[in-house]
């Protein structure tokens, strides 16, 4: 079973009272952090919880030290993922409004813990939802508590210190998920300093998605990361943002096209400007 799978939002609604399956609302704004708890309140899918991406989806921020969104301990990921019903054999499903940016960041910490099949992103989120004609619930679900198992991948991931061993060597494919102004260094709306991580390549986590804000076809994201690629093996890969969570949403896209899970420099940008010592680059 492929690691990155897709489900429509008609085929989530036939399945929706399937036995063991869990439906996670990853809804969030990084200007509004109480946007995803006001509106799981105001309308979710049936059945689903809601997963924070500041106090489920990530630990806590140390400033000077972390980026803005470090991981989670495992421990404490575990626990929320039995709190939301999650067992190893368990299918989950995962949206949020619609790019796929916190869903992403939800399934990249599944794998990271070993849950690697049954795990589907809702292609267009709550936006397709919406669109599909299908009802919102106001219910929080009573879950029996699940059962999952897991460690870490050390392997997916990769720090600061040794990715900047890795900066200059030509088999290394760093990609930047930011869009272009910011990667460019022209504005910089949320971290103290602009630019990029010497060596990267734009890879906006928008250029995913088709104009209806579903994923774009497998053998069009294939075109789009091969042309990052280039000759170098996908293995070698190294994908980072702003803080560790459009990341994954470009690691989804290059499971869907066929890609082996690469890793994630989850500090990302925002940990990386932490350390005056470490290059900055800016322009193309």
């Amino acid at each position: 079973m492929p690691i990155a799978q897709l489900i429509s939002p008609n085929a989530l609604d036939q399945k929706k009272d399937q036995a063991g399956l869990v439906i996670l609302d990853c809804r969030f704004a990084l200007e509004d952090p109480d946007y995803g708890h006001r509106s799981y309140a105001q309308g979710h899918i049936e059945g689903a919880s809601f997963a924070d991406l500041e106090h489920d989806l990530s630990g806590p921020v140390v400033k000077g030290v972390t980026g803005r969104h470090p991981l989670p301990t495992p421990h404490h990921l575990i626990e929320r993922m039995q709190d939301w019903g999650i067992s190893n054999n368990s299918e989950v499903v995962l949206y949020d409004d619609g790019p796929g940016m916190y869903a992403a960041r939800a399934w990249w910490l599944l794998a990271w813990l070993g849950k690697r099949d049954g795990v589907f992103i809702l292609d267009g989120g709550l936006k397709a939802w919406h669109a599909a004609g299908l009802p919102l619930s106001l219910d929080t679900p009573a879950i029996p508590r699940g059962s999952f198992s897991g460690a870490p991948d050390h392997t997916l991931l990769v720090s600061a210190e040794k990715l900047q061993q890795r900066l200059g060597q030509p088999t290394l494919t760093l990609l930047d998920a930011r869009g272009l102004p910011r990667f460019r260094g022209e504005v910089e709306p949320i971290d103290p300093v602009a630019g990029h991580i010497p060596g990267a390549q734009c890879a906006a986590f928008t250029d995913n998605l088709g104009a209806d804000g579903r994923f774009l076809p497998a053998d069009q994201l294939k075109q789009r990361f091969a042309a990052k690629l280039g000759d170098r093996s996908p293995t070698e890969l190294v994908a980072y943002c702003g803080s560790g969570v459009t990341a994954c949403h470009n690691l989804f896209a290059l499971c869907l096209a066929g890609y082996p899970l690469a890793s994630l420099y989850a500090g990302s940008w925002s940990e990386w400007i932490t350390d005056p010592a470490r290059g900055v680059a800016t322009g193309e």
